[in-house]
């Protein structure tokens, strides 16, 4: 039987409850997915810079039970907002994609890509714990 897939926010709520380093590092391993490596690494990753402004947008959250998508899909759009497929856009339509998917997926993921955006860890979460888990995410020492 398939095991339903966790939302970033919600594994990265187990991994906030969880006080044992080895059942956060499990509960990361269980749920990998390129949506939370790509929260985490834009999180903690100091030589990533996302290129939108800074501050939050004003954007609407949807309603948590009729979300069009999911960050667990929608990840891959980030790739709008750092590299070179970044920078070959406009900075009006970059924020409107952003915008676009903080109100696409469910509200407490469109907080979690805030938190990462403006770099605030993440609860439970230490750069050192997240080198451990994923040492290719972050940069050389």
């Amino acid at each position: 039987m398939n095991e339903i897939k966790l939302n970033v926010f919600e594994v990265l709520q187990k991994v906030a409850a969880t006080k044992k380093k080895e059942e956060k590092i499990s509960l990361l391993r269980k749920h990998d997915s390129f949506a939370l490596k790509s929260v985490i690494q834009g999180c903690y990753n100091s030589n990533i810079k996302l290129l939108l402004p800074e501050g939050d947008p004003p954007y609407t959250a949807c309603d948590p039970h009729n979300c069009p998508s999911n960050l667990l899909r929608k990840a891959r759009d980030f790739a709008y907002f750092v590299g070179q497929k970044g920078k070959n856009i406009r900075p009006i339509k970059r924020e409107t994609i952003f915008i676009n998917l903080l109100e696409g997926i469910h509200p407490e993921d469109a907080k979690i890509v805030l938190q990462m955006k403006n770099k605030k860890p993440f609860k439970g979460l230490s750069a050192a714990l997240v080198k451990e888990v994923y040492p290719k995410l972050m940069p050389p020492d």
